[in-house]
């Protein structure tokens, strides 16, 4: 355990508190993953938590949660609480003095490990033995935990898909049977998981997952043929999605221009010259193309923009003696199309005598 984190434990335990890692981190910790997000739970209120760590924030509407972060880890330190209901998915809580009642709330089995500052873990439900033997399990009632909160079906995606585990059967089928809970969820919420799932290095699984439990269409996508690779957006390009979907302009762009490349269908000068090496490598990738034969074509390229070409367009008018007009943005287009298809050089007395031979 890294000694930051241990200070902010002892901190709270030195103030006659009890405190425990929880959650992803032990969940991660004890799989050797690294994660720098920190869960920690406490029969501590948010008031003492402001009060020991001097914070400078309100305890109004963080249902028993305290955030803060420094260079290395983000820290979400939530009082011992048991969830009485749910409206429009938010907890109605009940602050707690038992860490066997809050252990409950949570979802899954492999998130319910709790971890003091000398590394003692507490497993209450068994999350030790569901990581060893790699089931996503839920706690308690399934019906209860699902219907309250339906974005936990697409965390169990998630989870399975992230940590290649297999989805417990009466879960899987509870799924299966009530996909339609999905529809409630914001397409912001959607796209949430469904970026950390396409973002997996086992986003086949995800794929896979997502098609036989029927889920599509109540994600409102549609998903045929994927092709793995190692940029999310690359998947979002492949898939048919609904434009309810809140992509960023920049992530919208990025997707249309691998579109376009991908009908194109090869890699060259002309697809790197347009939309640069970043799209071409994720489009390079779904095509079946290195990523160092991408990148050799890139540092060999005749020119990268307009303004390497040798020659502009006060030349072309000298040159031909002619007046500004669309004449020269047509022959710029010419001689940036020949120079990127390497039909001639990028200097200034071969494009001259092109343009006199080819446009006089």
């Amino acid at each position: 355990m890294n000694e930051k984190i241990r200070l902010v434990l002892n901190k709270i335990k030195d103030k006659g508190f009890e405190v425990y890692l929880v959650g992803g981190f032990v969940r991660d910790y004890f799989l050797g993953r690294e994660t720098y997000d920190v869960d920690i739970a406490t029969n501590a209120l948010p008031k003492d938590i402001i009060e020991i760590f001097n914070l400078n924030t309100s305890t109004e509407d963080n249902y028993g949660s305290i955030t803060f972060k420094d260079k290395t880890y983000s820290y979400e330190i939530t009082t011992y609480r048991k969830d009485l209901s749910y409206e429009a998915r938010k907890p109605q809580i009940e602050f707690v003095d038992d860490i066997k009642v809050d252990v409950l709330r949570r979802d899954f089995t492999i998130n319910s490990l709790y971890m003091d500052a000398d590394g003692n873990i507490i497993d209450e439900l068994n999350g030790i033995e569901d990581l060893n033997n790699k089931i996503v399990r839920c706690i308690g009632n399934i019906n209860d935990k699902m219907v309250e909160d339906p974005l936990r079906i697409l965390r169990t995606i998630r989870f399975a898909t992230l940590l290649d585990f297999k989805i417990e059967e009466n879960l899987y089928f509870f799924i299966k049977q009530n996909k339609e809970l999905i529809s409630t969820l914001s397409y912001t919420r959607k796209k949430e998981e469904l970026d950390k799932i396409f973002k997996s290095k086992n986003v086949s699984k995800g794929i896979e997952t997502i098609k036989s439990l029927g889920i599509e269409k109540y994600l409102d996508i549609r998903i045929d043929d994927v092709i793995p690779c190692s940029n999310y957006l690359g998947i979002w390009a492949q898939i048919e999605v609904s434009d309810k979907y809140p992509f960023s302009n920049q992530e919208l762009d990025t997707i249309g221009a691998i579109k376009n490349v991908l009908k194109y269908g090869i890699i060259d000068n002309i697809v790197l010259y347009q939309y640069g090496l970043f799209v071409s490598v994720i489009a390079g990738e779904i095509l079946g193309y290195q990523k160092s034969y991408i990148s050799d074509i890139y540092k060999d390229m005749p020119i990268y923009n307009s303004k390497d070409i040798a020659i502009n367009g006060d030349d072309i008018m000298q040159i031909l003696n002619i007046e500004p007009s669309e004449k020269i943005s047509k022959i710029l287009e010419d001689i940036e199309l020949n120079i990127l298809h390497n039909n001639i050089k990028n200097e200034y007395e071969e494009l001259k005598g092109y343009i006199i031979k080819n446009w006089k």
